[in-house]
């Protein structure tokens, strides 16, 4: 295989108040066949693998600033740089490349609503929560299937968040603070959507149980180049975990091999990488 350096790069983003380990899988397919992928964690905006601690909650902008500078590292190395991410992170993604040429959009189960249906009729009153003087002291808990329909691994979630408070989906709370600062940025991404014309692949479980098929409809009719959409109907929020994880993996490697070529490696090593992962 030719230098790293002249590799595609693939740069993801995880959820909200969670780590790089939700992305594992779609990382390691995507590697497999030569991408250069980076799934960063950051402060403020994640949680620690290891113990799941929450730390102060910036603007958002910083959130955004500091992905600005990881892209331009990868591109800097790298030129072509596609960029993804799962919840929240797909939004963050579509900030991202707002501001910053992106080779492909990934957006797996892409959040402008929290409308799922498993979201708490009390969502309607988180506004009161964003108050200055709640937000940084009010936090929600994480219920049950935990974005998970394979109940193994709901089971395996549910144990990792009681004793560490934390697991590969996340936290087992989410701050008023970071909700707020994800709110205002689901209106700045909006108002970006029609200017976002690089070719973008989305994917939500029709079961989705955060956000309905509404922002996959959303982002249908607005986005700046029609989108390939995938439906999944054995799978709930957290699609690169759960049951249709292989699928879902496959995919996203398929769309960027088209997408986003491995056009630096040589004829017959890209023939033998495909066909060892058809």
């Amino acid at each position: 295989m030719k230098d790293v350096n002249n590799r595609p790069a693939v740069l993801l983003l995880h959820g909200l108040c969670a780590n790089p380990l939700e992305l594992a899988p779609v990382a390691k397919s995507l590697r497999e066949v030569g991408y250069v992928v980076e799934t960063p964690a950051m402060a403020g905006y994640g949680v620690s693998a290891n113990t799941g601690e929450p730390l102060p909650v910036p603007p958002f902008e910083q959130w955004l600033a500091e992905v600005e500078v990881i892209y331009d590292r990868l591109a800097a190395t790298h030129g072509r740089v596609a960029i993804g991410g799962l919840c929240m992170g797909a939004v963050l993604a579509m900030a991202l490349a707002a501001r910053r040429p992106a080779a492909a959009l990934v957006l797996i189960s892409t959040t402008l609503h929290f409308d799922g249906w498993n979201v708490s009729p009390w969502r309607r009153l988180l506004p009161l929560a964003y108050l200055p003087g709640l937000r940084r002291r009010m936090s929600f808990k994480e219920t049950a299937p935990f974005g998970l329909k394979n109940e193994r691994m709901r089971a395996w979630v549910e144990q990792a968040m009681a004793s560490h408070h934390v697991s590969a989906v996340g936290a087992a709370r989410l701050s008023a603070a970071a909700l707020f600062e994800a709110t205002r940025l689901i209106r700045h991404v909006r108002a970006c959507l029609p200017r976002l014309s690089a070719p973008s692949i989305v994917l939500h479980a029709t079961e989705d149980d955060v956000a309905s098929p509404r922002t996959v409809h959303e982002l249908q009719a607005r986005l700046g180049a029609k989108p390939e959409v995938h439906w999944f109907h054995d799978s709930y929020h957290m699609l690169t975990l759960d049951n249709e994880r292989a699928v879902v993996a496959r995919t996203v490697r398929d769309f960027l091999l088209r997408q986003h070529p491995l056009a630096e490696l040589t004829p017959t090593l890209s023939g033998a990488l495909h066909e060892q992962h058809a």
